[in-house]
């Protein structure tokens, strides 16, 4: 965890106030997932894009139950803010826990989602995903394996949900025929 501070206090010396209220807004847009929850809905509503729509919702349904109730409470690590308390937040004190971060969590799955179904949205996404993935450190509010663990647990909840929709999708196919 030291390490992790150190990287975290060395993020602190880049502040300066219009980056802070930058990384303050590009937070916000993760804040429940809502940036993801609102294009999973555009996606879903679109005929086009229905199938995709459906594994983004189906993905960002498990990512949130399994990283936000199960393993937060398991872990329950504390907050870096919390362990370092000469920090000046630019956000509220949070009320969970900090392992794994559920913005880069969430992020990342629908990324990972459009990127495992093929849609080109997955590259300006990324960006987004990145931005508030670093955001949640520059904010000290997540640790750097909080934010790691995020983006591998999102891709690989992603994957999954992909795999599983394309077995289903077979095993209907077959049944119809």
């Amino acid at each position: 965890m030291n390490i992790e501070l150190k990287i975290l206090d060395f993020i602190q010396t880049l502040h300066i106030p219009i980056l802070d209220k930058i990384m303050v807004w590009i937070t916000s847009l993760g804040d429940a997932g809502m940036i993801w929850i609102l294009l999973t809905a555009i996606f879903l509503i679109m005929p086009k894009t229905r199938r995709t729509g459906s594994i983004m919702l189906a993905a960002l349904l498990v990512q949130t139950i399994l990283c936000n109730v199960v393993l937060k409470n398991l872990f329950a690590r504390t907050r870096p803010y919390d362990v370092n308390t000469t920090i000046q937040l630019l956000v509220p004190k949070l009320q969970d826990f900090s392992f794994p971060s559920g913005h880069t969590s969430a992020s990342f799955t629908i990324v990972s989602a459009l990127y495992f179904a093929k849609d080109s949205l997955w590259k300006p996404t990324l960006v987004l995903a990145c931005l508030i993935a670093v955001s949640r450190l520059y904010l000290y509010v997540h640790f750097p394996t909080d934010v790691l663990t995020g983006i591998v647990f999102g891709t690989i909840i992603a994957f999954v949900t992909v795999y599983m929709s394309k077995k289903i999708i077979r095993k209907r196919a077959d049944f119809n025929n």
